[in-house]
């Protein structure tokens, strides 16, 4: 069961981005499997936790990249980055503060993660690619 399918249209050219990208998709690939498996709350919150401070590393190193490169899509893509991280934030806050339903979590975490993720890439990380790593 896989949330997001790695496909090279989600490659950058930047070698040390196209890796963490890979990274993510299999680090979000693994949450979503232990969210559907019996994997305890606890560990499905650090794994959360996990997520968003290996999302949030990314990010920097993407946005340091960008920088140093003078890329001049930085500030949207910046607030992109900042409006996911919310995004992971209140996932992580609605996840703790839930009831049993591990179903209706995943589906909803599943549609929102896959969405911004797909969404990113090619609204965000294409443009990324064909002015810098082209």
């Amino acid at each position: 069961m896989t949330l997001i399918e790695w496909k090279d249209e989600f490659k950058t050219g930047i070698p040390a981005l196209d890796y963490e990208h890979r990274e993510m998709v299999n680090l979000l690939n693994r949450l979503y499997i232990d969210l559907a498996g019996d994997g305890s709350r606890e560990n499905v919150v650090a794994f959360l936790g996990e997520v968003y401070a290996r999302i949030s590393a990314h990010f920097a190193l993407e946005e340091a990249v960008m920088r140093e490169r003078r890329y001049d899509g930085l500030p949207a893509h910046k607030l992109d980055h900042e409006r996911l991280l919310e995004d992971i934030r209140d996932l992580m806050d609605s996840y703790e503060g839930r009831g049993d339903d591990d179903e209706a979590f995943r589906t909803d975490f599943g549609g929102r993660l896959k969405a911004w993720f797909v969404d990113h890439f090619r609204e965000q990380d294409a443009r990324l690619h064909r002015l810098l790593g082209g």
